[in-house]
C-alpha cells in the first residue's frame, strides 16, 4: 500500500480534532459557567460532526483552494452561547472564548512530546513519515490558537477585547461583526503586514513550544521550512 495514503488520513484526522476540541471546548466552558444551550445541541462531543458548517468548513476552504488562493480559510460551526444565563456576561463570554485557542495550545504541546518521546526512543527516525504527520499537528495547533486570537469579531480574540471595554465602545466593536468574515478576507488580502504579524505570531509560540519540549527536529511541516 502507498505509504502516503495513511499519512494523509492521519494528517487529516489531526486537523479535524483540532478544530473539533476547539469547538467543544467552548462548549464545556460555557456549560460550566451554567449556560446548557450548546450542551443541549451536542456540541460538547468531539465528533466533528456536530461542529460542521457547510459554507465555513467545506465551501469556502475548496473554493480558495481551488481558486489557487495563496492561502486556505475555513473554520468549524459557532458554539451557540447564551449570554445571559452567566453570572457575568461579558467575563465568562471572555472565558468561553479564550479556552478555544488554548486547547489548540494544549494539543500542540501535546504533538511535540510525543515527536520527542517517538524520536528519543528510537520508535521513529527524522527521516519517517510520523515526524511530517506530528509536525503538521504543532503547526495547524499553533495556528488556530494565534488566528482565533485576533481582535477582530468575531474572531475569540474579540470576546476577549470586549471585556476590557464599555459603554459605547463595547457596542461600537461588537457591533463590527457583521463584517467581520469580509474585515478578516481584507486583512489577508490586502494588508500584507497583517499576514506578517500573524506570521511572526504563529513562528513565535512554535519556537516557544519547540524550545520548552527540547525537539531536536523543526516543529514545522516541511512545506513551511
Amino acid at each position: 500500500m502507498d505509504t502516503s495514503m495513511p499519512v494523509l488520513l492521519l494528517s487529516v484526522i489531526i486537523c479535524i480534532l483540532s478544530i473539533t476540541t476547539h469547538e467543544a471546548a467552548h462548549a464545556w466552558v460555557s456549560y460550566k459557567l451554567g449556560d446548557d444551550l450548546a450542551y443541549k445541541m451536542g456540541r460538547v462531543t468531539l465528533n466533528p460532526i456536530p461542529h460542521i458548517d457547510l459554507m465555513m468548513t467545506i465551501v469556502l476552504p475548496a473554493a480558495l483552494l481551488l481558486s489557487g488562493s495563496p492561502f486556505i480559510f475555513g473554520g468549524a460551526k459557532p458554539v451557540p452561547v447564551n449570554m445571559r444565563a452567566f453570572r457575568k456576561p461579558f467575563k465568562d463570554m471572555a472565558l468561553v472564548a479564550i479556552a478555544g485557542p488554548l486547547s489548540n495550545l494544549i494539543q500542540a504541546f501535546v504533538w511535540a512530546i510525543i515527536l520527542k518521546l517517538f524520536l528519543q526512543f528510537g520508535i521513529w527516525d527524522v527521516r519517517s513519515e510520523g515526524v511530517g504527520v506530528l509536525q503538521l499537528g504543532i503547526f495547524i495547533n499553533v495556528l488556530l490558537f494565534a488566528f482565533n486570537l485576533v481582535p477582530i469579531p468575531p474572531l475569540d480574540g474579540s470576546r476577549i477585547v470586549a471585556f476590557f471595554l464599555s459603554g459605547e465602545a463595547r457596542r461600537a466593536y461588537i457591533s463590527v461583526e457583521r463584517f467581520g468574515i469580509i474585515i478578516l478576507l481584507g486583512c489577508f488580502w490586502l494588508v500584507p503586514q497583517f499576514r506578517i504579524i500573524l506570521g511572526t505570531c504563529i513562528y513565535f509560540f512554535g519556537n516557544l513550544i519547540s524550545n520548552t519540549v527540547g525537539l531536536t527536529v523543526s516543529w514545522a511541516p516541511g512545506f513551511l521550512t
